[in-house]
């Protein structure tokens, strides 16, 4: 199965919306008002995946490996409740801390 080519038209800086005929995919003519609204929207538009914080900030990420068994039992938990693997992973670590997290004060 061959990859479907899309058509592209190279638009210049040049093109004066305003005296020219041009039109989006759906039909209707594009506007400077309209591509104005176009790029606001593309540019609201958050990219990669959601902040587990909530914050429009980019959340770290943390790669850690872990035995078959221990990966299989998480796996397991969050089949079981219907949560996603990394969701089990992240409340497991945030729990962790949780319990530990003043010993970080005492070792300075």
């Amino acid at each position: 199965m061959s990859p479907r080519k899309r058509r592209t038209i190279a638009i210049g800086p040049d093109v004066d919306l305003d005296r020219e005929d041009v039109r989006l995919a759906d039909g209707r003519r594009l506007t400077n008002t309209l591509a104005d609204e176009i790029v606001e929207e593309a540019l609201a538009r958050h990219r990669g995946r959601p902040s587990v914080t909530g914050e429009p900030a980019r959340t770290p990420s943390l790669t850690v490996r872990v035995p078959s068994d221990t990966r299989a039992a998480l796996e397991s938990i969050a089949k079981t409740q219907g949560r996603r693997l990394a969701d089990v992973s992240r409340e497991a670590l945030a729990d962790y801390v949780a319990r530990h997290g003043d010993e970080v004060g005492r070792a300075s």
